[in-house]
């Protein structure tokens, strides 16, 4: 008998002993992590799950906290001017439009990373670990698949807006990669009808019937990764909610809004997905690497930010949905308080971030820098307790690790906790 119950794997070992209760005692036993898993939910806060979406901002390059959401005085000062806004705290005259809506917004200015590079910065903000030679990292959308399952039965639970959809998945399936928007104003690029149903369906039965062999001698994960990614695409092309890629659907006053350009037309898009069922999508926003004539390029790159942000948040509250959708400002890292009148150079030990909806406090500053921006004085953020805290927003059970291919552990921020202060 002894020999038989360890023979068996842990799911079956359970069984057995349950089937055994219940045939000797009539008794059923509960398993311990299903105990543990109600009684871990009761003890969730209010906001947590209650960001349905995500939208992540990415401002590339490196946005400068002391020229837009962490105004100092004194050497570190630049070219602009602090302002009041909407609540108690200032923000530089570069963002005027986002001082409207500053009290609907959590500003954290004591975020912390250890990359002041480029592309290594990026994919750290994205992913939360260090790049590694030997291993692909997921993002947020793809943790989100992960924990969550799909958002819906048609549309991808993930894309990317003017970006490649590099820096996705990790090492999850890749039918948890995001689906890569190039030009918002082109919604999916090469999505034709395959024809009448009848000619579809024959098409699909010979193409079927050629693979067929293959997948059967070649039933692995990549293989079937594949073939589940294919039936997503067909499903995605037959689907009536495909117009929700389609901009042609929103007003002309309602694009202006948001701004004649990708990044302005590419938050609207993100509201429409995340409005049809599209758990996370991110909008890249390149322009904020400022070594040099900051002032020039600051006015040049920051109202088109100002305007699709703060257009953003007032058409979701609008309509609604700001609640349930958390809006995320990131990015790579910031800049250096030395300005010698011209720019600044790259600094990751400091820098700021914005979380607005879904939760979070609204017209909230968390942390603090040092008088000259340079480190953080209080409260700092890592960049895995700002994914924890995103993740625990949405709903995650982040207690609960991934295995990665080389069978290691792996959660959400590399093992960080969320900050529950940031939420209401």
């Amino acid at each position: 008998m002894k020999q038989l119950l360890n023979s068996l794997d842990t799911p079956t070992r359970r069984q057995f002993v349950e089937r055994c209760a219940a045939t000797s005692f009539g008794l059923s036993i509960v398993p311990a992590a299903q105990l543990m898993a109600a009684e871990s939910a009761a003890q969730k806060p209010a906001a947590f799950g209650k960001a349905k979406s995500v939208i992540w901002l990415m401002l590339g390059g490196g946005l400068s906290h002391i020229d837009s959401l962490d105004p100092k005085q004194g050497k570190s000062k630049g070219p602009a001017k602090a302002i009041n806004t909407s609540a108690d705290f200032q923000v530089t005259d570069f963002f005027p439009k986002f001082a409207t809506v500053a009290d609907r917004v959590c500003v954290i200015r004591s975020m912390e990373a250890k990359i002041g590079v480029h592309k290594p910065a990026q994919y750290y903000m994205r992913t939360a670990y260090e790049p590694r030679g030997t291993i692909l990292h997921p993002n947020l959308g793809a943790w989100g698949s992960h924990y969550l399952g799909r958002s819906s039965k048609t549309l991808p639970s993930s894309v990317c807006v003017n970006r490649r959809s590099d820096q996705g998945n990790g090492f999850f399936p890749s039918s948890y990669a995001p689906l890569a928007i190039g030009d918002p104003n082109q919604g999916i690029s090469d999505v034709r009808s395959i024809g009448d149903k009848s000619n579809a369906n024959k098409r699909l039965r010979l193409l079927n019937g050629i693979d067929a062999d293959f997948r059967r001698k070649f039933n692995d994960k990549g293989v079937n990764a594949y073939n589940g990614f294919y039936d997503d695409a067909l499903a995605l092309m037959k689907s009536k909610e495909l117009k929700a890629f389609d901009l042609s659907g929103e007003s002309e006053e309602q694009r202006a809004a948001y701004g004649d350009n990708s990044f302005g037309q590419g938050c609207l898009l993100a509201r429409r997905l995340v409005d049809s069922g599209v758990r996370f999508v991110e909008v890249k926003h390149d322009g904020w690497d400022h070594h040099k004539a900051l002032a020039d390029e600051m006015g040049d790159v920051a109202p088109v930010f100002d305007q699709a942000f703060a257009t953003l948040i007032t058409d979701l509250e609008q309509r609604g949905m700001l609640d349930s959708t958390l809006v995320v400002v990131a990015t790579e890292f910031g800049r250096k308080p030395d300005f010698d009148g011209d720019g600044r150079s790259h600094h990751p030990v400091c820098f700021s971030t914005v979380l607005s909806g879904g939760g979070a406090k609204a017209g909230f500053v968390y942390g603090k820098s040092d008088d000259a921006g340079y480190y953080v004085d209080e409260k700092a953020v890592s960049i895995g307790a700002f994914h924890a805290s995103i993740a625990f927003a949405a709903g995650m059970e982040i207690e609960t690790p991934a295995i990665s291919p080389s069978g290691r552990p792996m959660t959400v921020g590399d093992g960080e906790e969320p900050i529950l202060e940031l939420f209401a």
